[in-house]
């Protein structure tokens, strides 16, 4: 199986060209911008928040947290021109009355470190010290290292928790409980989504993990990174009592790798009795790893997660 070493690099890396003050384009509600949002955790960034069409004070709103919050509403600040089209998939759910009355929270990533906020750090150190130089050497798109900065995604997962989450709630009228808070992401943002509600399980009720990056760096032979995700994941699952986790995965592209590595994750899943209740693993044949193909699927993991 041959995937273009230059797509996988521009794929994996999912930045932007900083249109810091572009309005947000949307087809209903609106998306309020907060620049350069502070951490004492991690680099500052932007957050933007979609409200939808009829958000009011006057009731609570469901929360989804979503990562490379750049790539969810609008082409025209895209690197790729493609979106996830997040505004048109939630306001159209909900006046449909499949979902939750809800937000979204878009979390940009920092240009050069997505691969080490994304990362989950604990796998990660379960490696041998080898093992973990050996992924730290990595480079893409010539001399740039992959991680291009020391593993930090326990301290994404915190900016998360403790700052925004506390300041999202302050300002907008929201559910606070684990019920009413879920994550997603895709790609790396897939591991980094599955981290979270596995890290905070009193935090995050429902975990959308879409083309999630199980090899967690390049192609390379006897990759020792699924491996450690596998025995994080047999230690560290949340409940199945109260907690709802879906993957998926396409056929084409850096999906075509998937396959077998999502197949072992779902024998752990059934081995901590997940049921079809409470866990979706999807495959979406002639799929490619792009926001357009996120964007056709979307609405699947929202009814699953935040369905009435």
């Amino acid at each position: 199986m041959k995937i273009q070493f230059t797509l996988i690099c521009s794929l994996l890396i999912a930045t932007s060209f900083l249109p810091y003050k572009m309005k947000v384009k949307v087809c209903a509600g609106k998306v309020e911008r907060h620049e350069d949002f502070a951490s004492n955790y991690v680099q500052s960034r932007m957050v933007d928040v979609y409200l939808p069409q009829g958000y009011t004070k006057n009731k609570k709103y469901a929360v989804l947290y979503m990562h490379d919050g750049q790539m969810l509403f609008d082409t025209t600040y895209t690197w790729n021109h493609q979106e996830w089209g997040v505004d048109e998939t939630v306001n159209n759910l909900i006046l449909k009355n499949k979902i939750k009355d809800c937000i979204v929270v878009g979390i940009w990533n920092v240009d050069g470190k997505r691969h080490a906020e994304y990362f989950p750090e604990k796998p990660f150190r379960s490696l041998t010290q080898v093992q973990q130089d050996s992924l730290y050497a990595q480079t893409r798109n010539g001399n740039n290292k992959l991680f291009g900065d020391t593993l930090q995604s326990n301290n994404y997962l915190k900016f998360i928790v403790q700052e925004l989450k506390p300041f999202i709630d302050k300002k907008y009228s929201t559910k606070t409980d684990a019920t009413n808070t879920c994550i997603a992401g895709s790609s790396m943002g897939g591991l980094i989504s599955m981290y979270a509600i596995c890290e905070y399980p009193d935090v995050f009720g429902a975990a959308a993990c879409i083309s999630t990056h199980w090899p967690g760096v390049m192609p390379q032979p006897n990759n020792p990174v699924p491996e450690a995700f596998y025995q994080y994941l047999q230690n560290n699952l949340p409940s199945a009592k109260n907690h709802k986790i879906y993957f998926d995965y396409g056929t084409e592209t850096l999906d075509a790798m998937y396959k077998p590595l999502q197949a072992r994750v779902d024998k752990i899943m059934k081995q901590k009795k997940y049921s079809s209740k409470n866990w979706i693993t999807k495959e979406f044949v002639g799929a490619d790893h792009s926001e357009k193909s996120w964007r056709s699927r979307l609405n699947i993991p929202l009814e699953f997660m935040l369905g009435k």
